[in-house]
């Protein structure tokens, strides 16, 4: 199979419509939003070909799309998930905004692992939610200290409290070990905090690293995950998603899938059930594409950015960079707009430890990440 990073040219891409080449001018690299400048796995675009051919323009329905998650997560993790302990929404973001609400009042405290997903904020903010943060560890690992206080205090007044945890991690790429996770476990129950993990990255890992499933660990029975297939293969556009209850949560998340929600489009559910089903091939394809460009990058910085601080991601293609012995202020993402015509995701957006950093998406062309690079470094040396 094909290099999947390899295929597009910069001019077909800048052909597409999406938010990713359609936010900035034409002369601006975007390395911004986690789109990948791939085609559709084969599989994919049959099975939507087909039902476009045929009209079936309906309804979801059925329980193939969970069958699937189900067998893709026996293979290629190990983890026996059942279709049973599942339901399917309309999105991850949906998704756990929803769970959490379920298990906190409103005005209750969320915790989440500064630098994070920036929905982690805004989302949660917009349904009357509280942020405390626990934020990560210099090496943008866990802090089990630094959550276990956060925990202490969000729940001092004996109101319910949840916390929100990223598996992998975005930004930068970290992959929780079943030792960091049983201590999430573990300090959960003993300060009574919910756990929801969102892991829409989970099949994006390198080889040598292993994803660990929260729910499959030691304590995490009353626990919820959040999966999609949408962004190991670029599915934004038609998304789906499926929320995944431990064993002592199971009537709570019945209670939910009996309730008043946003379930997924069809052509989410059909494009999805197929990536599980039949698109590990393509991935499989991916994933060695991605681990050059990791390491490309790293090349690159140390050639024309040799003041940043890298660390290689050991999961999804989302990459952070500490900018700040560059002396570009807060926000260097808008100096590389401005300056170099090169789009990243601002790190003041992350919330805690975002200053001074940028996110970059190195999911397209290697020539695109080389020129992109090229022009950062030159702009840093503007007379």
């Amino acid at each position: 199979m094909s290099d999947p990073l390899s295929t597009l040219s910069l001019t077909e891409l800048r052909e597409r419509t999406s938010a990713k080449w359609r936010r900035y001018d034409p002369d601006v690299l975007p390395l911004w939003v986690a789109e990948m400048d791939v085609e559709l796995a084969a599989p994919i675009r049959e099975v939507l070909e087909r039902a476009v051919a045929t009209g079936d323009m309906g309804y979801a329905s059925g329980t193939a799309y969970t069958e699937a998650l189900s067998s893709f997560a026996s293979r290629r993790w190990g983890w026996e998930a059942s279709p049973g302990q599942m339901t399917t929404v309309a999105d991850v973001i949906t998704g756990y905004t929803d769970i959490l609400c379920l298990l906190t009042e409103p005005g209750g405290q969320i915790v989440v692992n500064p630098p994070v997903y920036p929905p982690f904020y805004s989302y949660l903010k917009a349904a009357g939610r509280r942020i405390a943060e626990a934020p990560l560890g210099v090496d943008m690992r866990l802090d089990l200290a630094a959550l276990e206080e956060t925990f202490r205090e969000v729940t001092a007044g004996g109101a319910p409290a949840a916390y929100l945890l990223c598996n992998p991690h975005n930004p930068g790429g970290t992959a929780h070990t079943r030792g960091e996770l049983e201590g999430v476990a573990a300090l959960a129950e003993r300060y009574g905090v919910r756990v929801v993990s969102d892991e829409i990255h989970a099949p994006l890992f390198y080889a040598g690293e292993t994803f660990v499933p929260y729910l499959s660990v030691a304590g995490a029975e009353r626990g919820f995950s959040v999966m999609a297939a949408s962004k190991a293969w670029n599915l934004a556009g038609i998304p789906a998603a499926i929320i995944i209850a431990g064993t002592k949560a199971a009537d709570e998340l019945a209670a939910y899938g009996n309730s008043a929600h946003h379930g997924p489009t069809h052509f989410g559910t059909l494009a999805q059930t197929a990536a599980y089903n039949d698109g590990e091939p393509w991935l499989d394809a991916l994933l060695p594409s991605l681990d050059r460009n990791r390491h490309l990058l790293a090349t690159l910085l140390e050639e024309h950015l040799p003041g940043v601080r890298y660390t290689l991601p050991q999961a999804t293609y989302l990459t952070w960079i500490d900018c700040t012995a560059l002396d570009l202020g807060h926000d260097p993402a808008q100096h590389f707009l401005e300056h170099a015509r090169v789009a990243l995701n601002s790190g003041l957006t992350f919330g805690t430890g975002g200053s001074g950093h940028v996110r970059l998406n190195i999911a397209t062309h290697p020539d695109v990440l080389t020129e992109a690079v090229r022009r950062m470094g030159a702009s840093t040396h503007r007379g």
